[in-house]
Order: structure tokens, then C-alpha cells, then sequence
């Protein structure tokens, strides 16, 4: 965790424990991803499985080592008789001749040296297989963190939209606050009727029970983003960011399919699953050939068993050799774990073909959801003004007694849906963009340049 990060969370848990936790902080979409990233389990998952497959292809690279062993052992044996031979010397004479006796305290250490030389490339091949595991974990890491600043970014710009559409909302209030009293003015002279009052009355009910709804939305979008982000949930926190121009020249959907293509975690995750898979068809493989390995020891041992006779004292002895083993007959398991290896890497290579074509198809309904995103936001801007202008005239025929109750009431209503629709113009904007760079690839997020 940076430096900003550790101010920014230690500010928000300062300001959630003290008498200001209802104040709220201004935070940056930049913030809040920060912040997220740093909180995230998913992430902190993702993160675990690829330090445990970077370990696993460490730990088969040590399988190419000489192994060393070191033993040492102690036995107490029950007592038998001493090994004796009876000697004769014709015509009189016969001995019998005790060659050794038994030692009954046993002491050994032995030392080990095992290297393969030849596996039938079962070694090289585990080693592939597991650092391109781990090359396929790091990609999912990403993934999930490119997963992770999305959601963060469209939970961002969900509280941004209903914020927003709560200013628009008592904008709109005050409007009809104000016409209400216009009309009941007007009553009061006997210029307008009392079903025109009702009428405003009932556009005021309205208007507050959209304010209801748009608050309640507030506070669940503050909610999930508090989630998301990993702080407490009741933490009040106003987004700082704002929607920023959009561009008008988009690239091509051809340079961005290929862009995608190359820079997707997922298509790189799939390429290394399919190399994987490839040296575990390799090392299926491996058992057809026999197996080399280089071998030596060192025996320090009372007594030792390659000293005869027999004594009681430590002795040391070393042994050195080549050992080669191979299976002749094992009723067809290398034939079938070969058939295993070779359907687990068509498996590969087909999902990586469906990969790529989930990618295309999720790459082109992105772009033309931030196309109509681009086309909606400069209709609706339009609109807006379009709007103000109608309502601007609208109230003032209405207070020269020239425009009737209801046309005004249908200015202020197009007035308050054209300006929730550009709002809701320019969050679809930012959140397909955030979605246009997930689907590309692209760093969204880098927290050395924030």
C-alpha cells in the first residue's frame, strides 16, 4: 500500500470512529480504485493462487537437482550365538573357531547423492508445465484486477448518477414549489381554477415521490460502493470526479479487435493453459523411455556391514554407480495417460478458440454501446437546452395569463426528463468507456501514475 493509500484510508476510519462520520469525504474515482484494490479478497485471492503456482514451478524446477540425503539411524539386536565353524586337523586335532561375534549395539549415518540424468524428458517437461501454469495464474490475477476496477468504476458512476439525479430532482421541486404558489396567487384572484391547483398538487406528489425513490438509490449505491471498496458501509463519502469530454474520434473496431486479441489476460491465460498442456502431453510421454540417474553414498556405521569380520568400531565406506530402470509391461497405462494429455490439450486449444470468439463478440457490443453512449449524450445535451428554453417561455406566458396550467406543467416535466436523461447520458458514457478498456485490455488503473 502507497503512501496516499494509507492517508486515505486512515482519514476515512478517523472520520467513521470520531463525531464527524457525518461529514463526508470527497473521493476520486482514482481514490476509490486505489483503495479497493488494496481491500479487495477476490484480489488477495487471485493473488495467493498465482505466488502458489509461482511456487510450484519453482519447487519442479528443484526436481532437476541432485537430491541429498543424510540418515542416521541406531538399533539395539537380541542376543545370538557367535558364528562358529569347527576346524579339523586330521588324524587328532579339531578346533572349533569363533569367526565373529555379534555386535549388539548398531550406529549408522549415511549419506545420499541421487542425480537424474535422463527422464525421458519427464523433468523438462513438468518444469514447462508449471511455469506456464503460473504464467496462466499471473493472467488470471490480472483479470480479476481488471474485473475488480471496473466494478469499482461502475459502482463509482452509479452513486455519481443518483446524486446527480437528486439535484436534478430538487431543482425540479423547487420548480413546481414555485408554480404551486403561482397558481394558488392565481386562484386567489380568480384566474385559475381550483382543478388547475390540484392538478400542480398532484405533479408536486409526483415529483416528491421520485425524490424518494432517487434518495433511496443514493444511499444503496453508497452502500455497494462501500463494499466493493471494502469500507464500512454507513461511511459517508461524495464522489469528487466528474465526467470528463468525450472523445470524438474513436479508434476503429478492427484496430481494437487485434489490440483485445493480444492484450486480454484471458487469451493470454488460455495460450499458456495450451502450452501446459503441451508438456503434460510431453511428460505422459516420458514413461516410454527408461530412466538414467547418476547415485553415490558415504556409510559411517558400527559395525559396518562391508567390513567382515564383524568388529565393533566405526567404519566408512562410499559407493558410486548408475542406476537404470524401465517399465516393460504396465498394462497400457502410458498408452492411456498419453490419450489423457493429448484431450486435455485439444480441450486447450478449443476453449482458447471460443475464448477468442467470446472476445470478439463482447469487443464489438461494447464499442457500439459507447457509440450510441456518444450519439445519446449529444442528443440529450441538446435536449437540455431545447428544455430551458421551452420552459423559460412557458413561464412567462404562464405569468402574462397567456399560456394555460398544464402547458407549463409539461415543461417542467420535459425539463426534469431531459436533464435525468443527459445525466444518465454521460454516466452510460463513462461506464461503457471503463468497459471499452476492460474488454481491450488496456491498464485502467496504475496506481505509479496516480
Amino acid at each position: 500500500m502507497n503512501a496516499q493509500s494509507i492517508v486515505i484510508v486512515g482519514l476515512l476510519t478517523l472520520l467513521a470512529s470520531s463525531g464527524f462520520a457525518n461529514e463526508k469525504m470527497a473521493l476520486s474515482v482514482e481514490d476509490c480504485v486505489r483503495i479497493g484494490l488494496e481491500n479487495s479478497k477476490m484480489l488477495h485471492i487471485s493473488q495467493m493462487k498465482k505466488e502458489a503456482a509461482e511456487a510450484r514451478a519453482s519447487e519442479a524446477f528443484t526436481y532437476r537437482l541432485p537430491s541429498v540425503t543424510l540418515g542416521a539411524s541406531y538399533m539395539r539386536l537380541s542376543e545370538v550365538p557367535p558364528f562358529e565353524v569347527t576346524i579339523s586337523i586330521p588324524p587328532y586335532i579339531e578346533r572349533r573357531m569363533s569367526l565373529w561375534s555379534s555386535v549388539l549395539d548398531n550406529y549408522s549415518a549415511k549419506l545420499s547423492i541421487l542425480q537424474p540424468v535422463f527422464t525421458g524428458f519427464r523433468l523438462q517437461s513438468s518444469v514447462r508445465a508449471a511455469e506456464d501454469m503460473a504464467e496462466a495464474a499471473q493472467k488470471d490475477y490480472e483479470r480479476e484486477r481488471a474485473d475488480t476496477v471496473f466494478s469499482i468504476s461502475s459502482a463509482y458512476w452509479n452513486l455519481f448518477r443518483a446524486i446527480e439525479s437528486k439535484k436534478v430532482i430538487r431543482e425540479s421541486l423547487d420548480l413546481v414549489n414555485a408554480h404551486l404558489k403561482d397558481a394558488q396567487n392565481l386562484r386567489s384572484q380568480g384566474m385559475a381554477t381550483r382543478n388547475d391547483v390540484l392538478k400542480v398538487q398532484v405533479q408536486l406528489s409526483e415529483v416528491q415521490y421520485l425524490m424518494i425513490q432517487t434518495e433511496n438509490a443514493e444511499r444503496l449505491a453508497r452502500t455497494a460502493l462501500n463494499s466493493f471498496i471494502g469500507l464500512p458501509l454507513d461511511t459517508e463519502m461524495e464522489p469528487s470526479s466528474r465526467p470528463s469530454a468525450p472523445e470524438k474520434n474513436l479508434p476503429t473496431i478492427e484496430s481494437l479487435t487485434e489490440k483485445a486479441l493480444r492484450n486480454r489476460p484471458e487469451t493470454g491465460a488460455a495460450e499458456a493453459r495450451i502450452r501446459a498442456s503441451e508438456a503434460g502431453l510431453t511428460l505422459a510421454r516420458s514413461a516410454w523411455f527408461p530412466q538414467l540417474a547418476l547415485t553415490a553414498e558415504y556409510l559411517y556405521a558400527r559395525p559396518n556391514p562391508r567390513v567382515l569380520p564383524t568388529q565393533d568400531r566405526f567404519d566408512d565406506t562410499w559407493a558410486a554407480g548408475v542406476v537404470l530402470t524401465y517399465d516393460i509391461w504396465t498394462w497400457g497405462r502410458t498408452r492411456h495417460q498419453t490419450a489423457q494429455a493429448r484431450a486435455q490439450l485439444e480441450q486447450a486449444r478449443d476453449a482458447f478458440g471460443q475464448l477468442k470468439d467470446a472476445v470478439v463478440l463482447e469487443l464489438t457490443q461494447v464499442y457500439l454501446d459507447l457509440v450510441n453512449s456518444l450519439e445519446k449524450i449529444e442528443v440529450t445535451e441538446q435536449g437540455v437546452r431545447q428544455a430551458k428554453e421551452s420552459y423559460r417561455i412557458t413561464k412567462e406566458g404562464y405569468t402574462n395569463g397567456v399560456v394555460r396550467n398544464s402547458e407549463l406543467q409539461d415543461a417542467e416535466v420535459a425539463l426534469l426528463r431531459a436533464r435525468l436523461n443527459y445525466t444518465q447520458a454521460l454516466v452510460d458514457f463513462e461506464v461503457s468507456r471503463a468497459r471499452l478498456r476492460k474488454a481491450v485490455g488496456e491498464e485502467t488503473f496504475n496506481p505509479a501514475v496516480q
